[in-house]
């Protein structure tokens, strides 16, 4: 057998155990009987192979199961809501602005990392070390969704509402972070001086993620014609950005190794941009391990390198696969574009005038044929002009980002160019903004789809994961008898 189906079984084992324990308890004594049947078959047989890997996968599961119990209990143990805090806490996280305030995640003097409603002056910054007094809370589930566990997979236990806060030092954070996020808020600033709104939430959105300069209208036009994608960190749209990086970087004259390097730099520069933020990592690592594998022409193979970011990211945090939805849309979508679009692009001719324009098609419809199940479920939102519309937006995407980076860029030493720039930015963010407001002010241009079940999702990957599996092998029995008859 080999190594890369051994690694295949074990990954899958591993995750699917994590899988299991996510959704289901698990009776502790069918742990230990299952690892101890591991144990003993991988000990007795290990001269057959296949036993011996047989022993292991049920031993990655196993380890799974215990991992993501050992996480659920270590929460349920916690016993504090109701007590009352008065004590030095640092500001983690960069303050996220609401409504009503904004929201500090800080780690108290005892560890302890809880979510900080605060009035919306004075304004705080990462690093800050503040006194705070205020009661904790455990934070209230919200219809289906479960808010404590959602806080939780961040290690965010409580909630401290209508706290006491008092400013004591500045900058006691990690000096590097910090520099990044800086920069990132001067680009922002740049972005706001040299564009209007609501073309520089868009761009924002875009280079730095998020939707908080968009007014409300373009939001909900953004959910539905199927483009939130675009200005969330997520996978959904670093796959596909990354391939269409690969175009530009082509087309401009590169080699297709210097184009490859030029999308992975845009990958990372887009990573840093947003903060280094745990969702923007994610999707930087699956968007980079695509491109690996279109760079070394196995696209069909590269579930291994997909499964091993997610097992890495599962092994340290085994609650992002079910109450992390940014996870299972950068995992799914990477998944849809290595098993779908080869299947997709074997029905055109490559060589002809408008294959760009397919290739743009299929990855698009690759993508948003996995993740659908997810966003029905998680947001209710049917849009049905979604494939057009991304067909219409997501060529220009990178285009958009580029110029706008380097019109941010030049805001910091080159005023004039930067104004040039903006001019040539707007127009493809003029654009955009009126395919999504057109579009979505479709009056059935989404529909909404409430009470939607597990199981749903469970028949979807099932009757698709099939539908893969024949097409699969019929286009393998087709390919070895054109191999064998030398058509």
């Amino acid at each position: 057998m080999a190594k890369s189906k051994i690694f295949l079984i074990l990954s899958l084992s591993f995750i699917l155990g994590i899988f299991i324990r996510s959704f289901w308890n698990f009776n502790p004594i069918c742990s230990y009987l299952f690892s101890i049947a591991g144990i003993t078959t991988a000990s007795i047989f290990y001269k057959n192979k296949i036993v011996l890997i047989s022993g292991l996968a049920v031993l990655f599961f196993v380890a799974g199961i215990w991992l993501t119990d050992g996480r659920l209990s270590a929460i349920n143990s916690l016993d504090r809501a109701g007590q009352s805090f008065s004590g030095t806490a640092l500001i983690v996280k960069e303050p996220a602005p609401t409504a009503f305030g904004q929201n500090l995640v800080v780690d108290l003097d005892d560890g302890l990392r809880v979510l900080v409603s605060a009035n919306k002056y004075p304004e705080y910054a990462y690093g800050d070390k503040i006194n705070l007094a205020c009661a904790l809370q455990l934070p209230k589930n919200q219809d289906n969704f479960d808010y404590r566990m959602y806080l939780a997979k961040d290690n965010i236990f409580y909630l401290c509402q209508k706290p006491k806060i008092t400013l004591l030092a500045s900058g006691q954070g990690n000096n590097l972070y910090a520099g990044i996020l800086k920069i990132k808020n001067k680009f922002n600033d740049n972005i706001n001086r040299l564009i209007p709104s609501p073309e520089a939430g868009l761009l924002s959105g875009l280079i730095l993620g998020g939707s908080v300069g968009l007014p409300d209208d373009l939001k909900t036009n953004f959910s539905r014609t199927g483009l939130t994608h675009i200005i969330a960190v997520s996978g959904y749209n670093v796959t596909i950005v990354a391939e269409y990086l690969m175009l530009i970087g082509i087309f401009l004259g590169l080699w297709r190794k210097q184009a490859f390097w030029f999308a992975i730099f845009g990958i990372l520069i887009f990573v840093i941009m947003t903060g280094l933020s745990a969702s923007a990592v994610r999707a930087g690592v699956m968007g980079m391990l695509l491109l690996f594998a279109m760079k070394n022409g196995r696209l069909a193979n590269a579930q291994n390198s997909v499964l091993a970011a997610a097992g890495i990211m599962l092994f340290f945090n085994p609650l992002l696969l079910r109450y992390d939805v940014g996870f299972q849309l950068s995992f799914l979508a990477t998944l849809g574009i290595i098993y779908l679009y080869p299947l997709f692009e074997s029905l055109v001719d490559k060589k002809g005038k408008i294959f760009w324009l397919w290739e743009i098609t299929f990855l698009s419809l690759s993508a948003q044929i996995f993740v659908l199940p997810v966003i029905l479920y998680n947001f209710q939102n049917l849009s049905l002009i979604s494939l057009l519309a991304n067909v219409l937006v997501l060529p220009i995407i990178p285009l958009t980002m580029l110029l706008g980076f380097l019109m941010a860029l030049c805001g910091f030493i080159l005023t004039p160019l930067a104004t040039i720039l903006a001019w040539l930015t707007f127009l493809p963010l003029k654009y955009e903004v009126e395919v999504i407001q057109i579009f979505g002010g479709f009056k059935y241009s989404a529909l909404t789809i409430t009470d939607l079940s597990g199981t749903f999702v469970f028949v979807w990957y099932l009757i698709l994961g099939g539908i893969i599996a024949k097409a699969r092998k019929q286009k393998y029995s087709f390919s070895h008898v054109v191999e064998k008859y030398d058509f």
